[in-house]
């Protein structure tokens, strides 16, 4: 494994060796385990019960594998429930949703994974406290936590996304794949400025100078990733239209890019609906799941495409 060690940390150990400092951080690179991640639950119209999971990748770097199976399990089974093989670095929120039958009653409900030797769990359950609604969704996602405003509460629906064409496809290396979806949305909570900038005197509104809000009220000089800025899923970047489609690498056995990764939807009249068009390219054959997801800036829906990558001809 591979560590960035901060270097006010090793000052400190140089001019005082006796001293040892009460905790350390350590930046892992590589050879970290994945923690999965119990998000909470909702409820579904038809009285089943939708559970969420994330995870998180303790590396910064390195992207791991984890196929189905022994290291990558639910209890109860089945042990395929629709959760990814393809782990991005770092904090990935509200990734997948299980659904349980409405009896399902206390049971737990228990996703393992085990990476680079080390076991983790994520316990889901209907446990009250852990009931989603959209304020923690806002929360969770860097959105804000204002509440209402008024008498009036506009119920916010998640976005719809359908794939343009088959949702199984296949595709011959060297070969690059262009892959579509429509997105729409019912335009709650809609476009809205960036959280968090203020503007300097004289800046005009897209100003790349304005700086993050500390806690403070006062402008932060730096700008550290944290959770809400380390997912692949952005809720700023659906701030401008009010809905954005992202694509992720969700199951497949080899890195996969997108060029481009994310597509703001620009509404189409009075409609927020659009097409998000990606080009993908495929390091290796094998089998993928390619995910698109749309995202209104709080809630997020998406749908998959099953990539079938075959080798180059021998030709």
């Amino acid at each position: 494994m591979r560590a960035v060690f901060g270097t006010a940390a090793c000052a400190l150990l140089l001019l005082w060796p006796a001293v040892q400092p009460a905790s350390g951080q350590a930046m892992f690179l590589s050879g970290q385990n994945v923690q999965p991640i119990f998000e909470g639950w909702q409820p579904n119209a038809d009285g089943t019960f939708s559970l969420l999971f994330g995870y998180l990748n303790r590396n910064y770097e390195e992207e791991l594998f984890v196929a189905v199976g022994a290291g990558n399990t639910f209890e109860p089974g089945p042990a395929d429930r629709g959760q990814p093989t393809h782990f991005y670095t770092r904090r990935q929120q509200f990734v997948f949703a299980v659904t349980v039958p409405a009896d399902w009653g206390k049971k737990d409900l228990v996703w393992t994974l085990t990476s680079h030797g080390q076991k983790a769990t994520a316990v889901g359950s209907l446990a009250p406290v852990w009931m989603l609604e959209e304020g923690v969704w806002k929360a969770n996602r860097g959105s804000g936590i204002n509440g209402r405003t008024s008498k009036e509460v506009r119920v916010n629906k998640p976005p719809t996304v359908r794939v343009v064409g088959s949702d199984s496809v296949a595709v011959t290396l060297p070969d690059t794949l262009t892959l579509s979806v429509t997105a729409s949305d019912d335009s709650v909570p809609g476009p809205r400025k960036p959280r968090g900038t203020i503007r300097r005197e004289g800046a005009q509104a897209d100003s790349k100078d304005a700086l993050p809000v500390a806690v403070t009220g006062l402008p932060s000089r730096t700008r550290q990733a944290g959770p809400t800025t380390q997912d692949k899923v952005l809720a700023k970047n659906a701030y401008e239209t009010g809905l954005a489609v992202t694509w992720l690498h969700y199951r497949g056995p080899a890195s996969v890019t997108f060029e481009p990764m994310t597509v703001p939807i620009k509404p189409e009249g009075a409609e927020l609906t659009g097409k998000a068009t990606t080009t993908v390219r495929f390091s290796e054959p094998g089998t993928y799941i390619i995910r698109a997801v749309g995202d209104d800036g709080n809630l997020t829906s998406g749908t998959n495409v099953t990539v079938t990558v075959r080798a180059p001809d021998a030709s």
